[in-house]
C-alpha cells in the first residue's frame, strides 16, 4: 500500500514538473487599486490550490485530533474498568427439598 502511494505522489509531481515547465510565463495580476503583482503562472496556479486547500487541511486535522482524544478517552474507561475485579459472589450450597412429597413411581404395564 505505501508503494501505491509513494507512486501516485511521484506520478503527481512529475505533471506538476511537466506543467510547470511548459506554463513559466509572466502573468499579471490586478490586487486592489492600483497595485499590481507580476508573477510566474505555476507559482500563481499554486498558490491558489494551497491557499484552497487549507481550510479542508485545517478541518482535516481537528476532526483527527477530536477522534483521538474521543479514542483516548473511552481507553482509559475500558482500563480502568478492566482493571476493577468485582467482588466475588458466593451462591448458598443446593439442597433437595425435602418438605415435598414425592410422587409415587409409575406403572409402565398401565392402570391395573
Amino acid at each position: 500500500m505505501q508503494f501505491l502511494r509513494t507512486a501516485f505522489w511521484v506520478v503527481i509531481a512529475v505533471a506538476l514538473a511537466f506543467f510547470c515547465m511548459a506554463n513559466y510565463v509572466p502573468v499579471t495580476v490586478r490586487l486592489w487599486g492600483d497595485m499590481v503583482m507580476e508573477t510566474k503562472l505555476p507559482v500563481l496556479l499554486i498558490g491558489a490550490f494551497l491557499l484552497g486547500a487549507l481550510p479542508f487541511w485545517i478541518m482535516a486535522r481537528a476532526t483527527r485530533w477530536r477522534l483521538k482524544r474521543r479514542l483516548d478517552s473511552a481507553e482509559r474507561a475500558l482500563a480502568v474498568t478492566a482493571s476493577a475485579t468485582p467482588p466475588p459472589v458466593t451462591t448458598p450450597p443446593i439442597t433437595p427439598d425435602t418438605s415435598i412429597p414425592s410422587l409415587p413411581p409409575l406403572n409402565p404395564a398401565g392402570p391395573v
